[in-house]
């Protein structure tokens, strides 16, 4: 029990050693990236920071995988260069018997990445995104769903426009019974317009069975309101700023997410990406223990026996190879070419089984 723990912690120490490498890495590179990219906008150093610090937790939270491998190979080539190794393996421990505990911590990390880390990194870059775009263009998102429907917004010459929909087709540019209410500054609404459908033209909505009322002063809205089969009104939106409304499934806590993928399948939405990244989430665990096992069957020797820099490059090409195969397959089941829950599963448990079948190889010959 005691090796074990030993075990565990070397390896939690090395995790958190590379984590903490790559994020003040990808923080000053992002860091010079918002400036670049902002510097239209005059923002100040602080500024740019502030949104590295937003940014950069997700960016390291997508290579979690490739720091597991490099945790591993670090632990193993310490372990061997220190003769700890042979000292394990003469107090009768197999190489399987001594991964329990490297693995172990390592599901334990992926579970409390999942659990903690995930809703983290979905608040900084819901916040990111709020403060990109309010330095790109002064507003924000232009969609949300709820259990209710659908809300939208819009920019015009008479003000905002809020609207409504019961549901949608799958890009958003049908709406059916839908409402359409606009704001004109502190003369609150001014317009409210029900129509049975809207559909999405270029620079305006074409509404269906519509009947419009306008909230002038002294009048009466209902007694003047109008109905039309066919009724046109401009509008700012295109079909990519409605999908982009939506952000990423990474911008949304992963306790959230069951809850928006039913929302979305209730609006009419295709929520076959949000699907997809949400079993990619519940997989992680094993992904990790995946990229252990993998960086253990290449370092897990004798310092003495030659070939290490070859060794350490075999494993990081494995490592790479099964980070670009699981990604490749989470864009086939975003696209529908294969079910979501082998796009999910099938490159972790595929990782394992090979990382298994290599050490039981070179174990047992």
């Amino acid at each position: 029990m005691t090796l074990s723990l030993y075990v565990a912690r070397r390896f939690a120490l090395a995790f958190a050693l590379v984590f903490s490498i790559f994020f003040a890495l990808m923080f000053l590179i992002d860091l010079l990236e918002q400036i670049r990219r902002f510097s239209a906008a005059q923002i100040t150093l602080s500024q740019a920071m502030g949104l590295s610090l937003l940014n950069t937790p997700q960016s390291v939270y997508r290579i979690l995988p490739l720091i597991a491998i490099l945790a591993s190979v670090a632990l193993f080539l310490g372990l061997a260069r220190t003769s700890e190794l042979v000292v394990i393996r003469a107090a009768g421990r197999s190489a399987l018997r001594t991964l329990v505990a490297p693995v172990t911590a390592t599901i334990l990390i992926g579970a409390l990445a999942v659990a903690v880390f995930n809703p983290l990194v979905a608040a900084t870059s819901k916040r990111y995104e709020a403060q990109a775009d309010r330095f790109r263009r002064g507003d924000g998102s232009v969609l949300s769903v709820t259990r209710e429907g659908l809300w939208l917004r819009q920019g015009g010459a008479d003000g905002q426009t809020v609207i409504h929909a019961t549901s949608a087709n799958p890009d958003g540019t049908v709406l059916h019974e839908v409402t359409f209410l606009t704001f004109a500054g502190a003369q609150g609404p001014t317009r409210r317009i029900e129509a049975a459908r809207a559909e999405l033209a270029r620079g305006a909505w074409l509404l269906s069975t519509a009947k419009d009322w306008h909230f002038d002063p002294g009048r009466n809205a209902e007694l003047d309101a109008t109905t039309a089969d066919r009724l046109t009104l401009p509008s700012d939106l295109t079909p990519d700023r409605i999908r982009a409304g939506f952000g990423t499934p990474s911008s949304i806590s992963i306790w959230q997410l069951p809850g928006f993928i039913a929302d979305l399948e209730r609006a009419g939405f295709s929520a076959r990406k949000h699907s997809v990244w949400f079993q990619t989430e519940l997989a992680l665990p094993l992904l990790l223990a995946a990229m252990v096992l993998i960086g253990a069957g290449f370092t897990m020797r004798h310092a003495r026996s030659g070939g290490t820099g070859l060794m350490v490059l075999m494993a990081m090409a494995s490592g790479f190879a099964i980070f670009f195969l699981r990604n490749f397959a989470l864009v086939l089941g975003e696209n529908g070419q294969i079910p979501v829950a082998m796009a999910a599963w099938i490159p972790p448990v595929a990782a394992t089984l090979l990382a298994l079948s290599l050490l039981l190889h070179l174990e047992d010959g």
